[in-house]
Order: structure tokens, then C-alpha cells, then sequence
């Protein structure tokens, strides 16, 4: 079963290394990763998407409440969530494949972020299952490279992941 799972810590030195460090060690596997500062320059927020069961994820939670830099840890997948991840797709568009790429990029509500006479470069945001499909409708020798963040989320409605 997918996870994703919120993690605040501290904005320090090694404090990512640690938690990476505790999933390797423990032979949990890292799907997604995204960490960046928060509102408090102190803190950081890390979105982690994982796979496994409840059981294996209580460990995992358990776990990471005993690194010193980590203040809360949140599975976001306990309620309703928003998730998000944003996807880069460099895609061969010559003669009328162009055309084809606009209208599957405006489908897609995708943004055609760099042109050149051999290609487009697409930026869509969504789901990763929304980003799949993308890459699923157009012609897989079209893609010519493909950059994914992995996804962000954030609990709907009031629920707050503060210290």
C-alpha cells in the first residue's frame, strides 16, 4: 500500500542523511523524496512516499519519532490529501507531430515550456497517476527525456502539520 508520509525537522546540517539512513538500514524503500525549508527557517518539511503495509509503516513512524532533528511526523494517507508532483517531458515534435503534442499538452492541461524545431519541452503537474497517463497517450518514441520531482502533499481542509 502506497504512504506518503509528512516529516518537520529541523533545517540542519545531515538531518536528511539521517532519515535516508534510517530507511536504507531498515530496508524500507524511498519511492519519492521531496524536502525544501518551511514558513520557519528553523524547520524543513519532507514528503516521503513509500510502500508497505500499516504495520510496517507504524515501525517506520516509530522510527523516525526517534531522530533527534524530526518534530512531527504525519502519514497523510491516514485522511484526505492533496498531492501533487511535477513532471518535465522533453518530447520529439517535427512536421504534424507538433500539433499532436499541443493538443495532448493542452489535454493534459500541460504547459509547453521550451520549443526548438526538433522538440517541445512539457511541464505538467498532477498526480503521479494523472503524469502517468500522460505518458501513456502519447507515443512512447516521442519521449526523449523525462524528469519527475515525486510527489508533495498537504492534508485537506484544517488538518495542519505544525510543531
Amino acid at each position: 500500500m502506497k504512504h506518503i508520509v509528512a516529516v518537520l525537522l529541523e533545517n540542519e546540517a545531515g538531518a536528511l542523511s539521517r532519515v535516508v539512513g534510517l530507511f536504507s538500514a531498515r530496508g524500507y524503500n524511498i519511492e519519492s523524496l521531496t524536502v525544501a525549508p518551511t514558513e520557519d527557517a528553523s524547520l524543513s518539511r519532507m514528503t516521503i512516499v513509500t510502500h508497505g503495509s500499516d504495520e510496517v509503516l507504524e515501525q517506520i513512524v516509530k522510527h523516525l519519532n526517534r531522530l533527534i532533528e524530526v518534530v512531527k511526523v504525519v502519514d497523510l494517507t491516514e485522511g484526505s490529501y492533496i498531492e501533487r508532483e511535477l513532471m518535465i517531458v522533453k518530447v520529439r515534435a517535427v512536421g504534424k507531430e507538433r500539433e499532436e503534442m499541443k493538443r495532448m499538452a493542452d489535454i493534459f492541461r500541460g504547459h509547453i515550456v521550451d520549443v526548438t524545431d526538433k522538440s517541445y519541452t512539457i511541464e505538467l503537474t498532477g498526480n503521479q497517476a494523472k503524469n502517468d497517463a500522460f505518458l501513456q497517450a502519447i507515443d512512447r518514441a516521442a519521449i526523449l527525456e523525462t524528469v519527475r520531482t515525486g510527489a508533495s502533499g498537504i492534508g485537506r481542509g484544517e488538518r495542519i502539520l505544525r510543531v
